[in-house]
């Protein structure tokens, strides 16, 4: 029986915008199908909410801190490999259709296609602007476009996408594949047609606490991100609006499209292991807050996570994470995972739900977009999440700790609270653990001793260890500095 992985992406999609997670004004019923036949993850984060650095955590198994793509516009490093290398080495026929995102140049990307995928389908943002004229790309970047009245799906990206995928569904159905297929959409300028562009016309998000967070407890950044929102009226902050209309029309559109690939898949493909997920999501007035940038709250970094190939109609809310998409993949096609990779395969409990892949996922941001000077600039964040608490710590700012289950909503900042200081530590103690683990480039005494966080004296050395990288298969062992002979420990006490 032929083995086929197939990954489908979205752009900015959280989870209250598809109706299986609990909001059934949102008219997705492709991806709620695909829900009901396969799971449904409660608790799935993304490694660093924003576009980039999201997706070089799932191409390539390890974080934007590992992989050097700590923010937008930067390239992975040279020696990140992809899924598409790893597996094409191995015999796998490897294909991504739509956006990648990290190449290092602009938002649309070079129109080269990487190392590793088949150059026949390659199809990133910039493949399809060079198929339209100059007037055409300007109407493909402007959200008016969705009121033309001549408008057809088929002028948009999402369509496209899927209709290559489409015919390389039917043209390798009897193959070994994995297939990447990555929409732009919902992610502005919300280009739809008819009757997308006015499905959620006066719509606005339902209202909760999270919209009458004054931000008083929180870091300053998130004070200046709400910006002029911080002392606008709460109704302002939800509110109906020509661009959440068009945003969650362009999202039940890219259902639309996502469901014709589905529907080639179950023609074509009908064992084959489908994984749907976003890179991150958007605050859109929760918290008085736009877009997204360095924090974990729900709305921008807990992320819609559906798995169909094993168990069906289950919901799992054991924390999973980005960054085992790609060791599940390597595992499902009887590659081995590498010891470089930093997550680890849910192919166990995609098969078993009870068993239990993480205890709790991590996530981190280095800043918004190299090319730009605003988004607050640098913002160095590391935070850890189990199935009960968030903790956040911001080294230039406030640190947050939230307990999700006695406050759903993330209103108050518990990081000083007594009460919690034990269950506080211990996630401190991990997401530590997990930087060293990691070798996080920017790791230091500075993340251990923080204001809430006695115990943790400042210390130059700081755990005092070497920790060199480990060698994948066919790869010479790093040598020892005092020796210049192979290292026989990865990680030991350095020498003083």
């Amino acid at each position: 029986m032929s083995r086929q992985f197939i990954l489908i992406m979205t752009d900015t999609t959280r989870k209250d915008m598809l109706g299986c997670y609990g909001n059934p004004d949102m008219k997705t019923p492709n991806l709620d199908r695909l829900a009901s036949e396969g799971i449904r993850y409660e608790n799935a984060y993304s490694c660093q909410p924003v576009c980039g650095p999201a997706r070089s955590a799932i191409f390539t198994g390890t974080f934007p801190h590992t992989n050097g793509m700590v923010t937008n516009c930067v390239a992975l490093r040279s020696d990140a490999k992809t899924l598409g290398e790893r597996l094409t080495g191995a015999g796998i026929h490897s294909a991504c259709i739509g956006k990648w995102h990290l190449d290092g140049w602009d938002y649309f990307g070079r129109g080269v296609c990487p190392d590793g995928w088949d150059k026949d389908y390659w199809y990133d943002m910039r493949c399809y602007l060079e198929e339209l004229s100059d007037e055409e790309r300007r109407k493909s970047r402007k959200k008016d476009t969705s009121f033309d009245p001549d408008l057809d799906g088929k002028f948009t990206y999402a369509h496209r996408c899927s209709d290559r995928a489409v015919d390389f569904l039917k043209r390798f159905r009897g193959e070994d594949f994995f297939l990447t297929v990555s929409y732009d959409e919902p992610h502005g300028p919300f280009i739809c047609p008819k009757p997308y562009c006015t499905m959620y016309e006066n719509y606005a998000m339902k209202d909760n606490p999270a919209f009458h967070d004054d931000l008083k407890s929180k870091p300053l950044m998130q004070r200046l991100w709400a910006g002029k929102a911080l002392h606008e009226p709460d109704a302002e902050l939800n509110k109906p609006s020509k661009k959440l209309a068009l945003f969650l029309g362009c999202n039940s559109f890219v259902d639309h499209e996502i469901g014709r690939v589905l529907d080639t898949v179950r023609e074509c493909a009908p064992d084959a292991c489908i994984l749907y997920t976003s890179d991150h999501g958007a605050m859109l007035g929760s918290h008085r807050l736009q877009m997204k940038n360095a924090t974990v709250y729900k709305e921008v970094d807990n992320i819609p996570f559906i798995i169909k190939g094993g168990e069906k109609g289950k919901v799992e809310t054991a924390p999973a994470s980005h960054i085992d998409i790609a060791p599940t993949v390597l595992e499902y096609f009887g590659v081995p995972v590498p010891p470089t990779m930093e997550g680890k395969s849910m192919l166990r409990q995609i098969h078993d739900t009870s068993v239990k892949v993480n205890d709790v996922v991590y996530s981190e941001f280095t800043r918004y977009e190299v090319d730009h000077d605003g988004f607050g600039g640098l913002q160095m964040m590391r935070a850890v999440i189990s199935d009960r608490y968030k903790l956040a710590v911001h080294l230039l700012d406030t640190d947050e700790f939230y307990d999700m289950q006695e406050d759903p909503y993330e209103i108050h900042n518990l990081i000083d609270s007594p009460e919690y200081a034990g269950r506080r530590d211990h996630l401190h103690d991990l997401l530590l653990e997990h930087m060293n683990a990691t070798r996080d480039l920017y790791r230091g005494y500075q993340w251990a001793a923080r204001p809430w966080r006695k115990d943790k004296v400042p210390a130059w050395e700081n755990d005092g260890c070497t920790r060199q990288r480990e060698s994948e298969e066919g790869e010479p062992r790093q040598l020892d500095y005092d020796t210049g002979l192979p290292m026989d420990e990865a990680v030991r006490k350095k020498k003083i």
